[in-house]
């Protein structure tokens, strides 16, 4: 039988790179590239996007809705690694554990779009909140997070690393989206059903990988009377018997006095906790994950090896 054929689109930038390494030795598979010098070329990248079972995009949004059409009859399936269809109605979500069902269907789609770095642990703090009913969908919502660098892709990487640049970042972080309207908002609320925007404002670390997020939340403001335990036995519900995915026991949390954002570098695991004193009436829901892994090129090959059966 014939390996299925899997091409990268985009295997040269940031992403790209990294879902190759994280392919790298598969004999599953029969691996597709274009060469570094050709990699501009639309019409050796319609050839490869014609040939492959599966095309991973890592691409801009213009660029990969652009191989989508030059692949058009070809009965190619996609993951798409940017924004561009994030919100489309006719791609599946690629969180598998997003709810029930989730990984099957992915399994048996034609078109399956990544998440957001900061959308999936955004999303898997307030999906399971919601969708089992503990918080209303309009509750006003306030998302924390910092990121390392590598976030920004090959531009803000140089921008970080190389200090001889004029557009030299020399920060030891910084904040952006300051107008309030970043990129993965309306990802987060379409596959949350927030109804009200959430505020967010992320931040950018002097470190090269992983996301630390917070969303800290008024428990007068959920439904019922929830505390601390029954929040995390709603993380502990959702996410049982996933494996990437793991709801850290209370008891362990009570115990931490840091959580330092790099943790779970080089691995596909997100990693939930929940922090809160019963006499604050507050609750701090922070989500670990490593934005080129659970967050970009991890997610990607999960997504991957559930299209072929794996």
């Amino acid at each position: 039988m014939a390996k299925p054929k899997v091409f990268i689109d985009g295997e040269h930038g940031t992403t790209g790179l990294h879902i190759r390494e994280r392919l790298a030795g598969r004999e599953d598979i029969e691996q597709l590239t274009i060469p570094h010098a050709e990699r501009h070329s639309k019409e050796k990248r319609a050839e490869m996007l014609r040939a492959a079972d599966i095309a991973i995009l890592c691409l801009p949004d213009d660029a990969s809705r652009e191989s989508v059409v030059l692949a058009e009859g070809a009965g190619t399936r996609f993951i798409d690694a940017s924004s561009a269809f994030r919100t489309a109605t006719d791609w599946e979500y690629g969180f598998p554990e997003l709810t029930a069902g989730q990984a099957e269907r992915i399994a048996s789609a034609e078109a399956v779009s990544n998440p957001g770095c900061y959308a999936t642990g955004a999303i898997a703090i307030l999906r399971p909140l919601i969708e089992h009913g503990l918080m209303a969908n309009d509750v006003p919502v306030t998302i924390n997070a910092v990121s390392g660098y590598s976030g920004g892709g090959k531009g803000m990487i140089a921008q970080m690393e190389d200090a001889t640049r004029e557009d030299a970042i020399t920060a030891p972080i910084f904040t952006y989206a300051l107008g309030l309207k970043q990129k993965h908002v309306p990802e987060i609320m379409t596959r949350t059903g927030l109804t009200r925007r959430p505020i967010f404002t992320p931040s950018v670390g002097r470190y090269l990988q992983g996301i630390l997020l917070q969303i800290p939340v008024h428990l007068d403001m959920l439904n019922g009377s929830q505390t601390a335990a029954t929040i995390h036995a709603a993380f502990a519900a959702h996410y049982a018997g996933q494996a990437f995915v793991e709801v850290v026991p209370l008891a362990e949390s009570e115990t931490m006095v840091r959580i330092d954002p790099e943790g779970l570098n080089g691995t596909n695991q997100l990693r939930i906790h929940v922090f809160g004193a019963p006499d604050t009436g507050h609750v701090n829901l922070v989500a670990l994950l490593d934005n080129l892994g659970k967050g970009a090129s991890g997610a990607a090959v999960q997504n991957l090896n559930l299209m072929l059966g794996r």
